[in-house]
Order: structure tokens, then sequence, then C-alpha cells
């Protein structure tokens, strides 16, 4: 299995380069055009921002100090196939999530279950 960790400019950035890459196609269906996973694709983790510095509140939840994110939008992808995905493609450490049976951690090519 092959686990990718990328980050993109916007939402729109990724979806071009997934279709792109073949990780999304479009298909047909009455009528009607659909994006779903390429036959390869196991799964797409739209992570959204991703905080560096969290906020502070007072005990009403008022914001005292704002959260401050990385740029840009995060997600993970699991494949079979080997994509490059370039400088989308980062190499994070102390992940938020894992896949199934991987570790939290597992990014590229080949990746074994733990």
């Amino acid at each position: 299995m092959n686990i990718y960790k990328l980050q993109y400019d916007n939402k729109e950035q990724a979806d071009a380069d997934f279709l792109d890459k073949g990780v999304m196609q479009i298909v047909e269906a009455e009528g009607e055009q659909h994006t779903v996973y390429a036959e390869a694709t196991q799964a797409v983790v739209d992570l959204g921002k991703i905080i560096e510095t969290e906020g502070t509140y007072d005990p009403d939840g008022h914001v005292i100090t704002p959260p401050v994110y990385y740029d840009g939008v995060f997600y993970d992808i699991m494949t079979t196939q080997h994509i490059d995905f370039g400088t989308h493609a980062i190499t994070p450490t102390d992940c938020v999530h894992g896949f199934a049976g991987y570790s939290i951690d597992a990014n590229g090519d080949n990746v074994q279950p733990e």
C-alpha cells in the first residue's frame, strides 16, 4: 500500500491534481457527472486546515488569542498505485490519525501495516 501526506494551497488545486494524477475520476451516471475514487484509490482524507498554534479562550469560550494555522490545506491518500505528487508531498511525524492497521506516521511507497 502507498500512503501519501499532501499539502496544497487550496481545495481547488488539490481536486485538479487528484484528477490529473488519477486519484479521482469523473464518471457519468444518469446524465450527471460525479467525482469518485479511481480503481486504485483506497481512501482520500481531507484534513482541511491544520492548527500550528492552539488559540486561547476565556471561560466563556471567547477568543483571547486566535489559533494560528499552517498555510494551505492537507490530505492523506491511500492507494495501490505509486504516484509522484512532487512538491505537494510532505513527510510529517506525530500525525493525527492512521489508516486501518497502518501507523499514524505511515508515509510513502510500499508501506506495511503494523
